[in-house]
């Protein structure tokens, strides 16, 4: 298959290699980045899959709060330029407030839900005409704390709200910036999936340094860069946004608090769109590929 100049530069950016390094990887993948990056970090060329969640759709991120209680709601657009606007925005901030008010989370429900006499559904299929743009409302998740409950938005594009026990609402507040800023796979060393642990240690076995080494040498590094791996990818372990010397569960500990649980949402991650590069498209119907 022809590998786009697009897909190129999406690996180029995950890896951080040259664009002939990644073209090569992906014709030998036959377009499938994912495995062109992961024998990229076999092969030690990639140190890391710098991929942090892809983002396709323009939108924005609402967190409305009740107390110690609070809701992250996603609604999407077709444009930044709509996502910007006020008729947009006062759409999502009442969506929020609604789902938030009775407690819900399934995004098909809450469009059940009504707002000063309409559904959220006949808001939105109103909105979409006066605006002329597709107007979904995504995704949703509810945040309890017994302590100080944490929330964040940068940019209106990410969120993140965290859970606490004990702490107080400024710690709370640099937690959840460090979630939005740091994207953290999970809360604990413990918690990452086996199936994920198991792929990074066939990831690290199989890099050049590890070659023709004694099992027992090869056990040693493979325990030391998993170590370090568990570190990077764990919240209570990383190394504190605003100051490195200490880890976030550090910071919560000295504040005599512990992290509970967090979530995250950035706009449009996960969402496949389609990317038209037409200097490449137009190069590629010259050259027959197409």
């Amino acid at each position: 298959m022809a590998i786009s100049a697009s897909l190129v530069k999406e690996l180029r950016e995950r890896t951080g290699l040259g664009m002939m390094e990644c073209k090569k990887a992906l014709v030998e993948t036959d377009g499938d980045i994912e495995l062109a990056a992961e024998n990229l970090r076999k092969s030690g060329a990639a140190k890391a899959d710098k991929k942090a969640g892809r983002t396709a759709a323009e939108g924005a991120v609402i967190i409305a709060a009740d107390g110690n209680t609070a809701l992250m709601l996603e609604v999407n657009s077709e444009t930044d330029f709509v996502a910007k606007d006020d008729n947009f925005l006062t759409f999502a901030n009442a969506v929020a407030a609604a789902a938030l008010a009775a407690r819900e989370t399934d995004a098909e429900k809450i469009k059940a839900l009504e707002i000063d006499g309409a559904t959220v559904e006949e808001k939105r299929a109103a909105l979409v005409q006066k605006i002329g743009e597709n107007i979904q409302v995504r995704r949703a998740a509810i945040l309890e704390a017994p302590g100080a409950l944490g929330s964040y938005i940068h940019g209106s594009k990410i969120g993140a709200l965290v859970s606490l026990q004990g702490g107080d609402e400024e710690l709370g507040k640099d937690v959840a910036m460090h979630v939005a800023a740091i994207n953290p796979m999970v809360l604990k060393p413990e918690d990452v999936p086996e199936d994920v642990l198991e792929k990074e240690k066939s990831i690290i076995k199989a890099q050049p340094d590890m070659e023709g080494k004694p099992d027992d040498i090869v056990e040693k590094m493979l325990g030391g860069r998993i170590k370090k791996f568990l570190k990077e990818v764990s919240l209570v372990e990383q190394p504190f946004v605003k100051n490195p010397d200490l880890s976030v569960g550090k910071l919560a500990s000295e504040a005599g608090a512990e992290v509970l649980s967090f979530t995250r949402f950035e706009v449009g991650e996960g969402i496949e769109v389609e990317k038209v590069d037409f200097a490449e498209e137009v190069a590629a119907q010259a050259r027959g590929e197409v």
